[in-house]
């Protein structure tokens, strides 16, 4: 099995502290309401984890137009933390190339490097990590 490790220019993860702690959150949220809630209901807990962790974070932002005579409100997040991570939540059996295509928009529009995409409809939490593809990374393939 391929393990797939993505780094920034200088060989280092993106914002590895935060990401830790908030995949500490994300794992805590799903061990205590399980794969059975609303997308609404996870965000309402996660809002209440990131205040509990002293965490600076805005929920449902509207991100500015990605191009020029796009209706305004169409990029809206779930979350931003600290104003680096973007946060999408997502309850479904598995992730779909549209959910990745709209992190992607998400990152483009709002100029931010990562988004943590997170499903909390299956059996275990899972979270993938999106770079903004108009910066500069290497992927490098491991396996192991």
């Amino acid at each position: 099995m391929a393990i797939l490790i993505i780094f920034m220019q200088e060989g280092k993860l993106i914002f590895p502290e935060l990401s830790y702690k908030l995949r500490g959150i994300f794992y805590k949220t799903h061990n205590e309401l399980g794969k059975f809630r609303n997308e609404k209901q996870y965000c309402d807990f996660l809002e209440k984890e990131f205040r509990d962790a002293g965490l600076s974070y805005k929920r449902e932002l509207v991100l500015g137009c990605s191009f020029d005579g796009e209706r305004p409100g169409r990029n809206k997040i779930d979350f931003i933390v600290d104003d680096k991570i973007i946060i999408e939540v997502k309850v479904v059996p598995s992730f779909t190339r549209e959910n990745y295509k709209q992190a992607k928009r998400y990152l483009v529009s709002g100029g931010k490097q990562l988004c943590l995409l997170v499903n909390f409809g299956t059996d275990f939490c899972i979270i993938r990590r999106v770079l903004n593809p108009n910066n500069e990374a290497r992927i490098i393939r491991r396996s192991g």
